[in-house]
């Protein structure tokens, strides 16, 4: 059965955040801050719905919940790395926890940015753009 995928998934240019937390309210509140701010931002309700947008093309900003039912956001990272579908992504951690955890460990590289929640929004407004300039050199070549 194939599905039809929204445009703005396919569409790398756009400046695009997906929003991967298992708690609703978090994910219709990020929306609202960032829809204030002209960015794009698709919403998926844990891991699955993450890596199903990955393989139909989602290409952007990444906020990964850490603590998720079923696999948790460390475990769907190295699902993403182990798929090749990192490139063209950058993940940036959100969490209940005050420190950083100790599976961050080796993934560095992979994760820009650790988000506190409950967050201010300016900061998390201020670590998308980041993240969205950060990728927007890259895929310049700059």
């Amino acid at each position: 059965m194939k599905t039809t995928v929204p445009q703005h998934v396919l569409d790398p240019h756009t400046g695009q955040v997906m929003v991967v937390d298992d708690e609703e309210c978090i994910r219709e509140t990020i929306r609202e801050l960032l829809s204030t701010e002209g960015i794009e931002t698709l919403l998926a309700a844990g891991s699955s719905d993450c890596l199903r947008y990955l393989r139909e093309g989602f290409r952007g900003v990444i906020l990964m919940d850490v603590m998720m039912p079923g696999k948790d956001g460390w475990e769907t990272i190295r699902m993403i790395e182990n798929e090749g579908l990192m490139n063209g992504n950058l993940i940036s951690m959100l969490t209940a926890m005050d420190v950083p955890d100790s599976r961050m460990e080796g993934l560095q590289e992979v994760v820009v940015d650790y988000i506190t929640k409950p967050f201010e929004p300016a900061e998390l407004i201020a670590s998308v753009r980041r993240s969205l300039a950060l990728l927007a050199c890259l895929d310049s070549g700059d």
